[in-house]
């Protein structure tokens, strides 16, 4: 398991540098794998599938930024 220090300035990058982009697109497809089993049969089709996965990834985004509104974060 990977440990980083907090009191170390460039702990995030190295963060970075060990997950890369590989990780996220791990995740993501694992997401939509996850979705489309969650789908009922009647509703099991590709458009279906990307219908409910932007819209789940809009409602995140838009929680995340009314978030950082309200905690100032990112200003």
């Amino acid at each position: 398991m990977a440990v980083f220090d907090s009191n170390d300035k460039d702990a995030a990058n190295k963060m970075r540098a060990m997950l890369g982009p590989g990780q996220i697109d791990q995740q993501i497809r694992q997401a939509i794998q996850t979705c489309w089993m969650m789908l009922p049969e009647g509703k099991k089709t590709v458009d279906e599938l990307e219908s409910q996965i932007r819209r789940m990834v809009d409602r995140a985004l838009k929680d995340m930024r009314d978030d950082a509104d309200q905690f100032l974060l990112g200003k």
